[in-house]
Order: structure tokens, then sequence, then C-alpha cells
């Protein structure tokens, strides 16, 4: 891509997400969004592959309907209240088309269709962009609307993506793929708790990105795109390998790492909330997803594939320390022992 047009794209995207998460007025934040629309569609269909023009078309045409169904949603509120703030949204038709809209933006069950097949059609850069940048707009806007939701409708939702995300991964060796499904399964604890807990949302969501950015930097590295190609890939980059074992038991919540700590935080508000049944649901449903990082993790751990394979081997590649993936790596593994800091914040 040239850097004119890269450096245009980057700069709208960073802007549409400002517009966004800084407004109160419906206008402001359509607009916002749909900049951002617009600035990662280059990003998506740049390598001119028909896939990655499938992928384009895919995400153009989904979110447009969306944007237009959130156009529409607030138009339906401010002619009922006569008031376009975001935090005032009290006709109901409003608050389900919205919801609506959002789980179209965000990827939420069952409106998800269009995520996984966007990713696979983007680099890998791209779709860590689809995964963590883009879906701060959307979920800015369900923040700031989330005393008007309806909680019954969220929780269905939430436990549903929970579910599907899990299960659908299971059979994936597409590793764009895999991270798409895990995304809404996250997607899915974040928007259980957005009523009860916002700040446990917007840490979810931090720490998610942060572990998705070290996860997706690392891949990128390594040009592992797919389950064959990582069975192979710890003899080209042996350390960043045994890193990204570690970053993806992370990703999974396993304790003592720092994907443990939303998990934890999230049941624990959950029981608070007397849904003491809702947690316990969530809680087995994340082990389908357990299954698929586990997978991940032994693929990723230094063993030979089971077959001889046509790919060739580089023992050892000399290239150079990467110094932003040892951070966010260091980053992704120990911040638990952080836990009481943040729970002493008000």
């Amino acid at each position: 891509m040239n850097p004119h047009a890269k450096l245009i794209t980057i700069t709208s995207l960073v802007l549409g997400t400002i517009i966004t998460t800084s407004s109160n007025h419906w206008a402001m934040a359509w607009t916002g969004l749909e900049i951002n629309t617009l600035a990662i569609i280059p990003m998506i269909a740049k390598s001119h592959h028909p896939r990655a023009i499938e992928a384009t078309i895919k995400y153009f045409l989904v979110q447009a309907t969306a944007s237009a169904t959130i156009l529409f949603s607030s138009m339906i509120n401010a002619w009922t209240s006569g008031q376009w703030d975001i935090t005032q949204l009290t006709n109901p038709t409003s608050i389900l088309l919205l919801t609506t809209a959002i789980a179209t933006k965000l990827g939420l069950t069952p409106f998800h269709f269009w995520f996984p097949e966007v990713l696979q059609g983007s680099s890998l850069i791209t779709a860590l962009l689809l995964s963590t940048a883009m879906k701060l707009p959307p979920i800015a806007i369900l923040t700031l609307t989330s005393n008007s939701l309806n909680p019954y409708l969220l929780t269905l939702m939430a436990t549903a993506s929970t579910a599907l995300g899990g299960w659908t991964g299971l059979n994936q060796t597409q590793i764009r793929k895999i991270m798409a499904f895990s995304s809404i399964s996250h997607l899915g604890w974040m928007t259980i708790i957005i009523i009860y807990n916002p700040k446990l949302t917007t840490l979810a969501f931090l720490l998610y990105t942060l572990l998705t950015t070290t996860i997706f930097l690392s891949l990128n590295t390594s040009n592992t795109t797919k389950l064959s190609t990582l069975l192979t890939s710890w003899t080209k980059t042996p350390m960043l390998n045994a890193t990204l074992m570690l970053t993806l038991l992370s990703l999974a919540g396993l304790p003592p790492f720092t994907g443990f700590l939303p998990k934890w935080l999230i049941i624990q508000e959950l029981i608070k909330q007397e849904m003491t049944p809702t947690a316990l649901i969530i809680a087995l449903l994340s082990l389908l997803s357990l299954f698929f990082y586990l997978r991940l993790t032994y693929f990723s751990s230094i063993t030979l594939p089971p077959n001889p394979t046509n790919q060739a081997k580089h023992w050892f590649t000399n290239k150079h320390i990467n110094t932003l993936i040892a951070t966010l790596t260091a980053l992704s593994t120990l911040l638990l022992p952080l836990s009481p800091l943040i729970l002493t914040m008000p």
C-alpha cells in the first residue's frame, strides 16, 4: 500500500474511533462508525486476492446494514422522545434495533456469520485490527446505552456467543478462523457483565486486546496462518513459539496468567448479582474454547509433526529480537499479581 494511502487510512481509523467514543449525539457516533468502516475496507482489499475481495464485500454490506440500523434506531428514539442523546434511549423499538445493530457490528451470536469469513480473507495485521480496534467503537456505544438495554436479551446473546465460539472453533484448522471464534467467545464474557459493571467490560476488552495483539504479532513474525505450518514454525523461531504457547494459555483464561483475571472478576460480579447459575453456565461453556486453545498450545510447543511434510525447515533463522513482542508477551502472562490493586480501584 502507498505510504500516503496508509497514513490516510490509519489516521481515518483513529479519527473515527475517537469521534464515536467521545460523542454524545447519535449523528456524531454514526459518523465515526462510518469513517471507521471506510478506513478499514482498503486494508482488507489491498492484497487483490479473490478471497480478500469477497471478505471486503461481506464486511461492507454487513457494516453498512448495521450502521443504517443504528441511525434508524436513533431516529425512532428522537421521534418519540425529542432528543438525540445517546444515554437517553427510552423507546423499546429503538432499544431492540440498537441491540441488534451493535451485536451485528461486534459479531455476537446470532449475528456472527460474517466475522470468521472476513478474518480468513484478511492479512494477519488487518485481522488484528478487525479483532481489536474495530470492536472499540461498538463497545463504547454499548457501554453508554447499557442502562437502557434489556438484561435478559444481552445475557441470552452472551451465553450463546460463549457456547458457539467454543463449539464452532473445535474443528477449525485455519488460525485466523480459530481467533475469530475466540473473539466471539470473549465478546460473550464482555457483554454479559456490561449492564452490571461496565468497568469490568472495559478491563476485559483491554486485556483481550493485549493478548490478541501479542498472538497476532507472533504469528505474523513467523508467517503462520494454519495449524500445519504452526507445527513446523518452531524450527524457525523456537523462543517465539515457546512464548506464544504461554500467551495462548493466558488467552484461554488459565491461572496464573493474565487472562484469568477478567474471567475471575466477571464470575465474582455475576455471583454478587445473584446470577450464580449464569456464571456456572458460561464457566462450563468456556471449557469448549479451552480445547482448541490447548490444541494450538500443543502445536506451538516444540514437537515434531506426526507425518512428513513438504515444507522446508529452517533451523534457527537469524531474526532480530522484537522488543515490542517481548514486552507484550511479558504483560500478557505476568499481570495477574496486579489483581489486588485493580480490586481496590473505585
